[in-house]
């Protein structure tokens, strides 16, 4: 049975994770690039954790997959591109305090609604972080009921504050998180906003 699919745009398919996306998602967060501003709720002196296959398949898996049971619309969706129909990583769209990492730092309400995203290294500087994230923005606003957007990054990474910005968040907070060194930044965007 195939992955449901939640969104198309232009060159994306965003679908549901299925089982057999393990390996996916291996080989995403076995890039050190990839993951080297990730990770914010388990970074320990600005080092991620390593994930093998077996969290990967037991845990990371079962957790991305209980999202469709809880919530109806939110949750994380795998990205497939259009032209080759390869996995290229993956989108969130959750509530915000779904992430421990998020209720700690005390910046967050339970009605927001959190945009991430991670993407292998061959599909950067092709605006697909963008094009997903301005989709799922909209979407989020359109459809699902969502009243603010947020999302957050290491301040010194520029790129996915880029893709922020130009999904259409601003800037809201920066902070020193108590688990990390590094400074975070806070974007978002509220309903009324959208679109002016």
């Amino acid at each position: 049975m195939p992955a449901k699919v939640f969104l198309e745009t232009e060159r994306l398919i965003l679908r549901q994770f299925t089982e057999s996306d393990a390996e996916n998602l291996f080989e995403l967060d076995s890039d050190r690039e990839v993951i080297r501003f990730a990770n914010l709720g388990i970074i320990k002196g600005g080092e991620p954790i390593d994930t093998d296959r077996e969290t990967i398949r037991n845990k990371t898996l079962p957790r991305l997959l209980a999202y469709y049971q809880k919530y109806e619309g939110y949750g994380f969706w795998a990205a497939i591109e259009k032209s080759s129909d390869e996995f290229i990583g993956w989108f969130q769209f959750r509530p915000a305090l779904d992430s421990q990492f998020n209720v700690t730092s005390g910046f967050y309400d339970k009605n927001d609604i959190e945009l991430g995203y991670r993407l292998r290294k061959v599909s950067w500087g092709k605006g697909y972080a963008t094009e997903g994230a301005k989709a799922l923005v909209l979407k989020g606003f359109s459809e699902l009921g969502t009243q603010r957007v947020v999302s957050s990054a290491l301040a010194a990474n520029r790129a996915s504050i880029r893709v922020m910005e130009k999904a259409g968040l601003k800037f809201f907070q920066k902070y020193i998180h108590p688990e990390i060194e590094p400074e975070v930044v806070i974007y978002a965007l509220n309903k009324e906003e959208a679109g002016k």
